[in-house]
């Protein structure tokens, strides 16, 4: 059998090649009646979306297929789903990048659909939409503009986040055609509106609409070229006019001679048009050359980065230009050395010896024939020449003695990527450009989105990525459809997962979730080995108790903070602190947080929890911080209350306490009034008004606090020796010194005293200290300046060593003095 003409399907254009390449053959039923549909094709080969034309006429079949539908097909025919619709008139219906749906009502309601099986996110369009109605919209891979019946235009830039904005005011009169060039290719990087009204086209962005000044409209089709540099114009006269993107150049025209403008005029590429009437094309070349192609039946245009795909009933073809690299190796009397190389393959194969010298001829360019001949494979549909392309690489490289092969692999992994998905049952006839600018990540997302598992499993374990998306997605999936029990149903999602990295079950648990499979859900989650992600679809469930449970395990503190904050919000205080006493951990989490934000929260949590004296010291804080008097009595009195209501003997002692604060704080509030023009005695101890009371000079009245608060008789007379002292009362420590006892003793007298600096009344004090030893008293006269006395004291206890130590500091008649006493202890030592 003779190989395939690889040229046979090329066509000239001036001096360019162009060849429409038959993807699929026998699409769809004949009774689809393609003529009447509007038909959307999602960029990269992806899916179709037919909506029949309301405006046409149809032969009713049944009920079912006269219903309302948007129906999703793949280009080899096959029906993905069916989306009932009965939400109004469609305007527009369009595709995002990510193979989105687009579908924009005429009251302005665009549904994003995700997925392909029905699932969506509604927004509005807003700024006059609903009021004005939409007459048409346009899309590019990330945003739409929608053209109202007032002609004014509204821009929406991110699918995901619509922020929907008017566009600069339109002129008034008749729109006849309209495009747009995507904000990528444009220098003020917005979206630029090309508009057709009356005679003339106008250019409209986000701030100006400048008119062109054209005269020769109306124009029946205004479209710009994939990359803006260059605009195609359909003249009411029937011309096609390709013009620079500033329309100063006029780069070609061409007359069609046909009586009715086209139904669609689209962009191949960037150097041709196509025009398409309902079964008769044109592909209009650069300098005007045209080639003209004729079908059946309706043929649907759908534009590409790199070509147009053409649908008909019977066939889906992919009109593209051809390649450099393909033209090099496969242009008729080529003589390159790629060219040389691939019909070696055939001399080789012939086992002829002419194949040394056809090497040795193009040895010096053999690394660029090599990479030629591996450029000009990817872009081959034809598995043919894709294998002798490649055969051809692998000669020419094994002759080399150093060659990176690193391009021919990747490029034999691209290419058994792309027959995969080309393949009858896939239906994504995508081309090896489309396939670099889709990536293998998104590719794998769609073949997910058509529930091709295996396949989309398949090309992740050859490309070496991860897969755990696509096993959440088949789970996801299967919790949506089955109507298996709950419990074999979570068992069978385990099975199927077990030992898979990178699996979440959060995932799966939501979708069961939304389905109304709670149960199933709680199991699925038991199985999710995060506790962040447990946690908020547990609270989401009204799990509440479980969350918990989990975000304690865990032992994250934030999560557990979570947890306590989403509950104290839902539940009642008294159903919260119960959840909660039966967790320690939540619990001292809760009173920490309590403690620093929440002093409200932390008294009911403390009452619920019948701890009294904790309950109680939050008031005695509270009334710590008050500056008004009454203020701290009433927080004091609340703390009062809460220990009153408890029997515990341990509060007893802390309620006295308390009792007396707000006693003495009364007293003090009195003191203040009638002895002191401020606040010289609020908040100050019992032991502190005492002293300040006997400072003044109100020694009763201190006596009288004595008394009322059963102060000791210790602590009484160390804080009245203190103020006296501090006050000089000599005359009031005199009289003390001549009682007989004291609760402290007299060395404190002696020592404050002296301290102060009175000798003479600190001497008073030194007889009565009769418990200390000789030594110490006779330290304490010579601290006193009393020599004499000191001697006295050392006679007394017949220290000889001791007096003659004082005779060395004693002076004057002193001296004479301690010589007789020193005199009168030796004889007797004799």
């Amino acid at each position: 059998m003779a190989p395939p003409n690889p040229r046979a399907d090329w066509e000239r254009l001036d001096d360019q090649f162009y060849r429409k390449v038959k993807v699929y053959e026998a699409v769809f039923d004949e009774d689809l009646e393609l003529e009447n549909y509007i038909v959307a094709g999602a960029p990269y080969g992806g899916a179709l979306a037919f909506y029949r034309n309301e405006s046409r006429l149809y032969q009713y079949r049944d009920a079912q297929t006269s219903k309302a539908s948007i129906d999703i097909y793949s280009y080899s025919g096959k029906l993905i789903s069916r989306l009932n619709w009965e939400y109004g008139a469609i305007k527009g219906l369009g595709w995002s990048d990510n193979e989105e749906l687009l579908v924009v009502t005429e009251d302005g309601t665009v549904r994003r659909y995700f997925g392909l099986h029905g699932d969506f996110a509604p927004f509005s369009l807003g700024n006059g939409a609903e009021e004005y109605g939409v007459r048409s919209c346009r899309f590019w891979s990330s945003g739409l503009v929608a053209l109202l019946s007032n002609n004014q235009l509204i821009a929406v830039s991110n699918y995901k986040e619509p922020r929907p904005r008017l566009l600069a005011a339109s002129p008034e009169g008749e729109v006849s055609s309209w495009s747009l060039t995507p904000p990528a290719y444009t220098l003020s990087r917005t979206v630029e509106v090309l508009l057709a009204v009356d005679k003339t086209v106008y250019v409209i962005d986000g701030t100006e609409a400048e008119d062109r000044l054209l005269q020769n409209g109306p124009f029946k089709h205004v479209t710009a070229s994939p990359t803006g540099r260059s605009v195609a114009l359909y003249t009411i006269d029937n011309q096609v006019w390709v013009v620079s993107s500033d329309f100063q150049n006029k780069y070609s025209e061409y007359d069609s001679k046909t009586k009715t403008p086209p139904l669609a005029m689209e962009w191949c590429g960037e150097e041709a048009v196509v025009l398409a009437w309902e079964d008769e094309i044109h592909v209009v070349g650069t300098n005007g050359a045209v080639s003209k192609h004729y079908y059946d039946g309706r043929v649907h245009v759908i534009p590409e980065l790199d070509g147009v795909r053409l649908v008909t009933s019977e066939t889906c073809e992919f009109l593209h230009k051809i390649s450099s690299v393909t033209e090099e190796v496969f242009k008729l009397g080529s003589t390159s050395p790629p060219s040389v190389l691939l019909d070696s393959v055939d001399l080789l194969e012939k086992k002829s010896p002419k194949v040394d010298e056809i090497m040795q001829r193009i040895r010096p360019s053999l690394p660029e024939a090599v990479d030629v001949c591996v450029q000009a494979a990817g872009h081959e549909f034809d598995t043919y020449w894709q294998k002798r392309l490649l055969k051809a690489a692998s000669f020419g490289k094994s002759v080399l003695e150093l060659f990176n092969s690193d391009d021919f692999v990747d490029m034999t992994e691209k290419l058994r990527v792309l027959k995969a998905v080309r393949d009858f049952e896939i239906g994504m006839p995508m081309s090896f450009n489309q396939y670099l600018r889709l990536t293998p990540e998104r590719l794998i997302d769609r073949l997910i989105n058509r529930h091709e598992y295996l396949l989309a499993i398949r090309v992740s374990e050859y490309l070496r990525m991860p897969a755990d998306k696509i096993y959440i997605h088949w789970a996801c999936q299967k919790v949506k459809v089955s109507t298996a029990g709950d419990d074999s149903l979570c068992k069978l999602v385990v099975q199927r997962l077990e030992g898979k990295s990178g699996i979440s079950f959060e995932t799966i648990a939501q979708s069961a979730y939304d389905e109304g499979r709670a149960h199933l859900a709680t199991q699925l989650l038991d199985y999710e080995p995060r506790a962040g992600k447990q946690v908020p679809l547990l609270l989401n469930m009204e799990e509440d108790d479980v969350a918990l449970d989990k975000a304690m395990e865990s032992g994250d503190t934030d999560l557990i903070y979570y947890v306590l904050l989403h509950m104290k919000k839902k539940l009642p205080l008294s159903n919260f602190f119960r959840t909660i006493n039966d967790r320690p951990t939540a619990a001292a989490l809760v009173e920490t947080s309590a403690r620093d934000s929440d002093t409200e929260l932390l008294k009911d949590l403390y009452y619920q929890d019948d701890r009294p004296i904790d309950g109680s010291n939050i008031f005695i804080l509270e009334a710590l911080s008050r500056d008004d008097v009454q203020s701290r009595i009433d927080k004091l009195s609340q703390a009062s209350r809460v220990l009153s209501d408890s029997k515990e003997a341990a509060t007893q002692f802390q309620h006295k306490s308390v009792t007396e604060a707000i006693q003495l704080l009364r007293l003090q509030e009195a003191l203040d009034k009638e002895l002191s023009d401020g606040s010289d005695y609020v908040g100050l101890s019992v032991n502190e008004t005492v002293y300040k009371l006997i400072k003044a000079g109100y020694g009763k009245r201190a006596q009288k606090l004595h008394s009322e608060f059963k102060m000791s008789d210790v602590t009484f007379w160390w804080v009245r020796l203190r103020a006296l002292v501090a006050k000089r009362d000599w005359g009031e420590l005199e009289e003390i010194s001549k009682t007989k006892k004291s609760p402290i003793g007299w060395e404190p007298f002696y020592n404050e005293i002296l301290g102060a600096g009175n000798t003479k009344i600190a001497s008073a004090f030194v007889p009565k200290c009769s418990n200390l030893p000789a030594a110490e008293r006779i330290e304490m006269w010579m601290k006193c300046g009393m020599i004499i006395k000191a001697g006295e004291e050392a006679f007394k206890a017949k220290d000889v060593n001791a007096l003659e130590v004082l005779r060395t500091k004693a002076s004057g008649s002193a001296v004479g003095e301690i010589d007789r006493m020193i005199n009168q202890l030796r004889p007797r030592n004799r």
